[in-house]
C-alpha cells in the first residue's frame, strides 16, 4: 500500500522539487499541497514544468497523512506544529532550520537527517531535521577528516546559485543584477556554521574553528565548496580514508579527477575531490542545493525511515549540457 504525503509550503522551490520527485516515487501518493498565499491555484500555474506531472490544486486545508514535509521559511516550522495537531505516527521531515541544533520539541525528538552518519537513527525516527544545503556540502567534505581527528582550523569558501535565496524576489536575485556578477554575503557569519561545527565536533577530538566565506553565483542551482586544512598524510592515505568512510553511502562519490558542479546538478549526489600541496589539502565538494541540499535528501531520509532503498525515486541524471 502506498504512503500518503502532504507538503506544507508546496509553492516554494523545495516544495515544488518534492512534487517533482514524489510524483514518480513508486511507494508514494501525493494527498495535498498546502499553500496559504496561492490557495486555489494549480501547482502547474506556478511551475509550468509540472503540468504533465501533477494536477493537484494548492489548498489552505490540511488532512492527516502518513508523511508530512515542512517546506516553510526558517523558524516557521515550530509555529506550524504549535497550531496544527499531527498524529504521533506521522513521519515529519522539516526542511527548515528549526530543529537542526535543538531537536526536542513537545513530544517529538528530531533526528539530524544526514544519512551518511545517522542512517540508523533516521531508520527509527518519526521526526527528522533535514540538514541545510551548505551544511551538507561542507560536512560531507570534512567528516572523514573529523573521524580521523585531523581537523583544527578549517578555511572554507562556497558558492551557491540563486535558488538558494528562495522564491521571494530580492534585489540580489534579479537577473540583471545576478547575471555576469559575483558577490560575497554573510561573510564569517553564515547561519550554517553552528550546524556544521556541532556535527564535526562530535567526531573530532578537539574543537574546530571554521572560517567560512559564502558567494552568490550567476547560475540558478548548485553549490561548490573548497575547504583548506593542514594535514601531513599523503594523498593516497587521505583518499583511502574518504573512500572507506563513504563505502556504504550511495550518494557520495569520491573522485581522484577534477570535479565540477554540473556533475551533480539535478541529482542527489555529492562529489568530492582532494588536492594536496605541502602540508595543506583542499577538499572540494559539489551538490545540487535543491536536491542533496534539500528536497532530494528529504526523500532519501523518507526512504530510510520507511525501510526502503535509499535511491528509490532518486535515480536522476545530471544536466551536463
Amino acid at each position: 500500500m502506498k504512503k500518503s504525503v502532504g507538503i506544507i509550503g508546496a509553492n516554494g522551490y523545495t516544495g515544488s522539487e518534492l512534487v517533482r520527485l514524489l510524483a514518480f516515487h513508486p511507494n508514494i501518493e501525493l494527498k495535498f499541497l498546502f499553500s496559504r498565499s496561492n490557495s486555489g491555484l494549480n501547482i502547474s500555474d506556478l511551475y509550468p514544468d509540472l503540468e504533465s506531472i501533477c494536477d493537484l490544486v494548492l489548498t489552505n486545508e490540511m488532512s492527516q497523512t502518513d508523511i508530512l514535509f515542512l517546506c516553510l521559511p526558517h523558524k516557521e516550522s515550530q509555529n506550524w506544529l504549535n497550531e496544527n495537531k499531527m498524529s504521533e505516527e506521522t513521519l515529519i521531515i522539516d526542511l527548515g532550520n528549526d530543529f537542526r541544533l535543538e531537536g526536542e520539541f513537545k513530544n517529538r525528538s528530531f533526528v539530524y537527517g544526514l544519512p551518511e552518519i545517522y542512517s540508523n537513527e533516521i531508520k527509527n525516527s518519526k521526526s527528522i531535521a533535514n540538514p541545510g544545503c551548505f551544511a551538507t556540502a561542507i560536512q560531507l567534505a570534512l567528516l572523514p577528516l573529523a573521524k580521523g581527528n585531523l581537523l583544527k582550523d578549517v578555511y572554507t569558501t562556497g558558492i551557491t546559485g540563486s535558488t538558494g535565496a528562495g522564491q521571494s524576489l530580492q534585489a540580489t536575485t534579479h537577473f540583471t543584477w545576478r547575471n555576469d556578477n559575483i558577490s560575497a554575503y554573510k561573510t564569517l557569519n553564515h547561519q550554517h556554521v553552528d550546524e556544521i561545527l556541532k556535527q564535526v565536533n562530535l567526531l573530532n577530538n578537539q574543537e574546530v574553528e571554521l572560517i567560512f566565506i559564502t558567494w552568490r553565483g550567476d547560475f540558478a542551482r548548485g553549490i561548490f565548496t573548497s575547504s583548506i586544512v593542514e594535514c601531513d598524510w599523503d594523498l593516497e592515505r587521505i583518499y583511502y580514508l574518504y573512500k572507506n568512510f563513504y563505502k556504504d553511502s550511495p550518494f557520495v562519490k569520491v573522485s581522484e579527477k577534477a570535479i565540477d558542479m554540473k556533475q551533480v546538478v539535478n541529482t542527489n549526489f555529492c562529489v568530492i575531490q582532494i588536492e594536496k600541496q605541502g602540508n595543506k589539502i583542499a577538499v572540494h565538494s559539489a551538490i545540487d542545493n535543491l536536491l542533496k541540499g534539500a528536497s532530494g535528501q528529504a526523500v532519501q531520509n523518507m526512504n530510510i525511515a520507511n525501510g526502503w532503498e535509499q535511491n528509490l525515486g532518486l535515480n536522476l541524471k545530471p544536466l551536463a549540457f
